[in-house]
């Protein structure tokens, strides 16, 4: 990351892994144009939402430091989110799901750097400043929503994807990106939509992060609030889209009470939605949430949560009954005749903690290849060895310097010289450490005597398992920054002329004396150059309004005529009437 990125009071929490997800905001790169697109959006958006949206929209403004005039700066945004405890970070469009919910959890929002181009004012396909800043730091000036944020953050970045939603998410993030850049070809668009219809084709059963990935959708990016019959709007995709937020409280969009059954309601993030979800306060998001939390790995661990995490591929935790949790890439699970994991098994750079910290010594580096180990009770006692008092360990010959046999109810025995043990402050024994140790199921053999110190965990069953490290620092290198990198549009000459038009007349709003000479040569140069250009020409007709001037005429004629093109017709219209109130 850019050393001229700054971090403030509520990043500097963020975890080293994050880092590589902010990028630098390119404010400079931003043309007039862009100025113009997020003042139209947004005067259109504040003059429909101040009547239809939740109470805390309005004031949410205000309070997150967003205005209605021009582009907001990050370090500016910065400045007055710190008072509500959040604070906000530039990223290059959509990041993977986990690292969006992380960020979550630590009290910042993720604000894609990129602005919607003129050709997508009504709805964007791909994320964009609109709607992360405009649309989600609003209200989170509610506290109590705020709140529910925080803690979907923190719940939902512990859910375990499966390894196909990461390339359906590298399928969407692109199909985004092709969708929003002017200048790609429609066979490119086309090859993109096919392969994310494929990938939801065969996608299976949904893994835990893809559903908790469309709570979030029906909520924090398109939920309504309040009755069916009479819904206020909340969701940053519906706050952001003058096009959506009001065709989504018509009769054209159907309303369902939101309960837990929107996880299995999968969404396409390139199209207007065809139902949304109203819950009538923000409490009730939080219950439901907790609802959803309570059939998650995390709570109930489990042979199930073990080979959810084999599935996923990735990096993820299980939590043992003493409190040890094992990090890493999990490869194998053994189980017995009743289906209870009896031995468990990463493959790869392997991290042991307690209490979300890294045992002293049991890091990556020390656990290069992998950590397996046994679970459950010993053969014919009733007393786990994590219950066992010293007297009882010495007893079963489990001590420093005997050379011990444990046969564990599953049928895998440890056979090997002890020569310590971990504990935990309470003094609950975690780990012990063999020399010279032999590990086997049955006739299978899983460790040797030669490859080293065999560390055994202690803990009769799995209580949580979850995505990610216990500890954010045994991890380095952890999650992938997509090599597919938003477009950077390529502007002609002819565009450049263009939005220094644009830069001419927005400084002209700043002034008190109107240069109406100079705007009618702008007009010309418009009028003989860039004739679909319809924000402009509105831009301008803004300027000399109520001037009674030929060119106020002549402007309006102009707007007039740029109506009859149909995509053009209503976003002019409702500029007009903006113009006129």
């Amino acid at each position: 990351m850019k050393n001229a990125i700054k971090f403030n009071k509520v990043t500097e929490r963020l975890p080293k892994h994050l880092h590589q997800f902010i990028v630098k905001q390119p404010y400079d790169e931003y043309t007039a144009q862009n100025q113009a697109v997020w003042r139209y959006v947004m005067r259109m958006n504040i003059d429909f939402l101040s009547k239809v949206a939740h109470e805390s929209y309005l004031e949410g403004l205000k309070k997150t430091g967003i205005s209605e005039n021009e582009i907001p700066k990050m370090e500016g945004m910065n400045r007055i989110l710190k008072d509500i405890g959040w604070a906000a970070v530039s990223v290059d469009g959509f990041i993977p799901p986990n690292a969006f919910m992380e960020f979550q959890a630590y009290n910042v929002l993720v604000i894609a750097s990129d602005i919607r181009t003129i050709d997508h004012l009504e709805y964007t396909p791909a994320p964009d400043i609109i709607h992360e800043a405009a649309g989600h730091a609003p209200i989170i000036a509610n506290p109590e929503y705020a709140e529910y944020l925080r803690r979907f953050g923190e719940i939902g970045c512990k859910a375990i994807s499966s390894s196909e939603d990461y390339e359906m998410y590298e399928a969407i993030r692109l199909l985004s990106i092709l969708k929003e850049d002017p200048n790609s070809s429609e066979i490119e668009i086309e090859n993109a939509q096919q392969k994310v219809e494929e990938l939801q084709n065969t996608m299976g059963e949904l893994s835990e992060m893809a559903q908790i990935r469309n709570l979030h959708w029906w909520t924090v990016e398109y939920g309504l609030i309040g009755t069916l019959e009479s819904p206020k709007i909340y969701g940053a995709g519906l706050l952001s889209s003058i096009g959506e937020s009001k065709k989504c409280l018509t009769n054209q969009v159907k309303k369902v009470p939101y309960t837990i059954d929107a996880a299995t309601q999968n969404f396409d993030i390139t199209k207007p939605q065809p139902q949304l979800f109203v819950t009538p306060d923000f409490a009730h998001l939080s219950f439901v949430l907790e609802e959803f939390a309570n059939k998650m790995a995390l709570r109930r661990g489990g042979l199930t949560g073990v080979q959810k995490l084999i599935k996923s591929k990735n990096i993820g935790t299980v939590e043992l009954s003493t409190g040890l949790q094992i990090s890493g890439v999990f490869s194998n699970v053994i189980k017995d005749d009743n289906n209870k994991p009896i031995y468990i098994q990463t493959v790869g750079p392997t991290a042991l903690a307690s209490r979300d910290k890294e045992l002293i010594g049991h890091g990556i580096d020390y656990h290069a290849e992998g950590f397996g180990s046994p679970l459950g009770k010993l053969k014919g006692i009733n007393l786990a060895i994590e219950d066992m008092f010293p007297k009882d360990l010495e007893v079963y010959g489990i001590y420093e310097g005997k050379k011990t046999s444990l046969l564990f109810e599953g049928n895998i025995k440890v056979e090997g010289e002890v020569i310590t043990g971990k504990r935990d402050l309470k003094g609950k024994i975690l780990l012990i450490s063999f020399n010279n140790c032999t590990v086997t199921h049955n006739d299978k053999v899983l460790f040797q005597p030669e490859w080293g110190i065999y560390d055994m965990a202690v803990g009769k069953e799995i209580i949580s398992a979850h995505a990610g490290p216990a500890s954010v620092n045994s991890f380095k290198d952890m999650g992938e920054v997509s090599a597919i990198k938003t477009h950077k549009i390529s502007y002609s000459e002819e565009e450049i002329k263009l939005h220094k038009m644009y830069k001419e007349i927005a400084e002209m709003r700043k002034t008190v004396e109107v240069d109406f000479l100079r705007i009618s040569l702008i007009f010309e140069k418009l009028k003989a150059n860039f004739t679909s250009d319809w924000l402009l020409p509105l831009e301008m007709y803004e300027v000399v309004y109520q001037s009674n001037t030929v060119i106020e005429t002549e402007i309006l004629s102009y707007l007039t005529q740029l109506k009859k093109i149909k995509k053009h017709e209503q976003l002019i219209a409702n500029g007009i009437c903006l113009i006129s109130k």
